[in-house]
């Protein structure tokens, strides 16, 4: 079992643009031939308030008035302090708080399985910060933002992270590190 963040970035290090726009990567309609076989392996979701959102606006921007139906089968939790309209189906929990008692219920929930920091980078802090982050998979695209919202607003350099595999995915670059654990860990 492993908690990874598993997201692409532009090749300067940003997930999002500053609007939380993703259309730098929907330009690549390719769909990552290495996600059937990650997704395989994860037994619970995390994320942000700005991806639930953003996965929210996409539905509504491509189906309209159709009930918003969840994207994943594996319980989801969304970290946010506001209120958010839930999906008309799946397993999704709206928290808020410390990451850490809601990770242990996610590896429950997971039965073995990975656990998936989908987004954002400060969420995905938030578990590094408290030694819950495993890896870090970054699919680097062939594009430069300039800026926006970054891949993880920490400094992780003591110890460095481990290097484990590259790979070259269609017009991407995918890097798989290991996060050590820290002294604070």
């Amino acid at each position: 079992m492993k908690t990874v963040y598993y997201t692409a970035t532009s090749l300067d290090g940003y997930i999002a643009t500053p609007e939380d726009s993703l259309d730098w990567l929907l330009q690549f309609s390719d769909e990552d031939p290495t996600y059937a076989e990650f997704i395989a392996d994860i037994g619970a979701v995390a994320m942000g308030k700005s991806t639930y959102l953003w996965l929210l606006n996409r539905h509504r921007a491509t189906k309209g008035d159709a009930p918003f139906e969840w994207y994943y089968t594996q319980p989801s939790w969304v970290f946010s302090s506001t209120q958010l309209e839930p999906p008309v189906n799946g397993d999704v929990r709206f928290v808020r708080g410390d990451v850490r008692p809601v990770h242990e219920q996610m590896v429950a929930a997971a039965g073995g399985k990975g656990v998936w920091l989908v987004g954002g980078g400060e969420l995905v802090g938030q578990f590094h910060d408290h030694g819950l982050l495993d890896e870090i998979v970054a699919t680097i695209a062939p594009v430069t933002l300039g800026s926006g919202k970054p891949l993880l607003p920490r400094r992780i350099d003591v110890p460095p992270m481990e290097l484990v595999s590259v790979r070259q995915v269609g017009v991407f670059a995918q890097l798989t590190f290991r996060v050590p654990r820290g002294a604070d860990s």
